[in-house]
């Protein structure tokens, strides 16, 4: 990778939390931040999630108010609540559109592209920002049954980078996971929290 390449990191948050609760570790988003500077030029780094708004206490806002003071820009819209066929409360929020629009928009400042989303919807915009020129990096995995990244996402990408190659780099030490969580509210963090990486389970589609 030339040192001087125009890097632009998309992160799909929900998707990366799930795809990294999977493989068993917690993304560090400070070390994240770091591996990407060290392969060119890192022209921005995008964070997209779904917002609960109406909750007292978000277990994601302590991760929001970080990454936006650490080097991210962060992009968030309120979930929508809806009751499904069977009567149970569900709550959904996809972020693929502003993803999509802030990706198109960047492209033409862009040299490399970095998706983290497994998501199948974005193999369009893969294609599209490729017709520009830009080359396009995909990073989930394959190591998980079922696979979190789908197959058309993965073949449309001119590089898939499983998360699990990227472990060792970018993982929080899980000692420091449980230092960190003794120092947010701890009364009122759920059991599972993870300390500056985790998300809410939202629904994606």
């Amino acid at each position: 990778m030339a040192d001087q390449e125009r890097i632009a990191l998309f992160i799909d948050g929900a998707n990366l939390y799930a795809t990294a609760k999977s493989l068993g570790f917690d993304i560090d988003y400070k070390r994240l931040l770091k591996e990407f500077q060290s392969r060119g030029k890192l022209v921005r780094a995008f964070y997209y999630t779904a917002l609960v708004e109406d909750q007292e206490y978000s277990s994601i806002r302590p991760l929001i108010d970080w990454l936006d003071y650490n080097g991210y820009s962060v992009v968030t819209k309120p979930t929508k609540e809806f009751v499904d066929s069977l009567g149970r409360r569900k709550v959904k929020g996809n972020m693929d559109i502003e993803l999509a629009v802030d990706a198109m928009e960047m492209a033409e400042h862009l040299d490399h592209i970095v998706l983290f989303s497994g998501d199948g919807d974005f193999r369009s915009l893969v294609e599209a920002v490729q017709r520009k020129g830009v080359r396009v990096s995909v990073v989930s995995t394959n190591a998980t049954q079922p696979a979190m990244v789908a197959d058309e996402l993965r073949r449309q990408a001119d590089e898939f980078v499983d998360l699990v190659s990227l472990s060792s780099k970018i993982g929080r030490d899980p000692n420091e996971r449980q230092e960190r969580t003794q120092k947010f509210h701890p009364e009122r963090r759920p059991a599972n929290a993870v300390s500056a990486g985790y998300e809410e389970d939202v629904l994606d589609d």
